[in-house]
């Protein structure tokens, strides 16, 4: 019989912020390199910052509606209470990540690249992540109405304390993606769950979802 092979938790790096300045949001363009700065209350309001760089940088009570983020890079960066009805960042990279109080209406973050990010006691609405390449990512007592995962490649991926309305995991190339700690209502595309874990009672719950896919009358 073949070993039993344990799942590995998502490694989630500590984000040391030391020695930060004050930046000014005012000062803020597309493509330019930020390092070492905190903003705190700024509104990025409808700004143009993509092609952007963001390093060890902290961003407090932050409103960022319909800011262009495509293709901004943030790493070794905190958000904490970040207010967005559209978050729009395609294509961008997070590495080191934290956000955290959050609210989010829709986030679009298709074809990110995604290292180590942990999002902790957020409120989404709809988040995009097609395409999406995720690598270390941790939900944690998040509530969110649906997770889109189609064409996303997630490799140790865990949620925790988290409930999802609608999961959609089309095309998902799953490895180590832990579900058992998550409430879902629905799942889109049972095909892609391979490679998560769930717990038993999970999958019972699932075989409701499966007959209604397959058109399966069940009766007694």
């Amino acid at each position: 019989m073949a070993a039993k092979k344990n799942s590995r938790a998502p490694r989630i790096d500590a984000i040391r912020l030391d020695g930060l300045t004050d930046g000014d949001p005012a000062l803020l363009s597309p493509n330019e390199n930020v390092f070492g700065e905190r903003f705190s209350g700024a509104d990025l309001s409808g700004l143009d910052l993509s092609g952007a760089s963001f390093t060890e940088c902290e961003f407090l009570d932050l409103l960022a509606h319909e800011a262009d983020l495509r293709g901004t890079s943030f790493a070794d960066t905190r958000f904490e209470r970040l207010n967005a009805p559209i978050f729009a960042a395609p294509r961008s990279r997070f590495r080191d990540v934290s956000i955290e109080a959050s609210r989010i209406g829709s986030a679009e973050f298709f074809d990110a690249n995604w290292q180590s990010v942990h999002l902790a006691n957020c409120k989404l609405g709809y988040v995009n992540l097609r395409g999406a390449r995720l690598n270390d990512v941790l939900f944690t007592d998040c509530t969110i109405d649906e997770l889109d995962l189609g064409d996303a490649t997630a490799t140790r991926v865990a949620f925790a304390g988290t409930r999802i309305g609608t999961l959609d995991v089309t095309r998902s190339i799953l490895s180590e993606v832990d579900l058992r700690a998550l409430e879902v209502s629905q799942i889109v595309t049972l095909e892609g769950l391979r490679g998560a874990i769930m717990t038993p009672y999970q999958i019972t719950e699932l075989a409701t979802v499966l007959a209604q896919q397959f058109g399966i009358v069940v009766e007694d």
